[in-house]
């Protein structure tokens, strides 16, 4: 069963579970092919989401050590670019999904850093 909350879907705990406080619910039942795509997008927004957490963790660590040679944090539209330009050529199933998955991924991602770290 698949539970639509606001916008974003809501199909496994991996994925936009920070959306749960959102106060429209859905029950959908999807189709098989349907099941499929939302897998998919899951599956691109979770590994577009822990890529950008390893690049991010490797940029915080080098400002820690190099304070004198800092590289700029990346904003949301800078991951998406760095994603596209490294990682999706290597994997062809990011082709599979539209871009929103992995760029959805990154504003939220990018807005929770920005919480935690000013």
């Amino acid at each position: 069963m698949v539970y639509m909350y606001g916008i974003d879907l809501i199909f496994d705990y991996h994925a936009y579970v920070y959306l749960c406080y959102l106060d429209s619910r859905a029950e959908l039942h999807p189709t098989n092919q349907q099941k499929t795509l939302l897998a998919k997008h899951g599956g691109v927004a979770h590994h577009a989401y822990n890529w950008g957490l390893w690049l991010t963790r490797n940029i915080l660590q080098h400002n820690l050590l190099h304070p004198d040679s800092k590289i700029k944090f990346p904003t949301a539209i800078d991951l998406h670019k760095l994603l596209v330009a490294m990682v999706k050529p290597k994997n062809f199933w990011y082709y599979e999904v539209p871009k929103t998955a992995p760029y959805g991924c990154f504003k939220i991602f990018i807005r929770c850093l920005e919480t935690l770290l000013y």
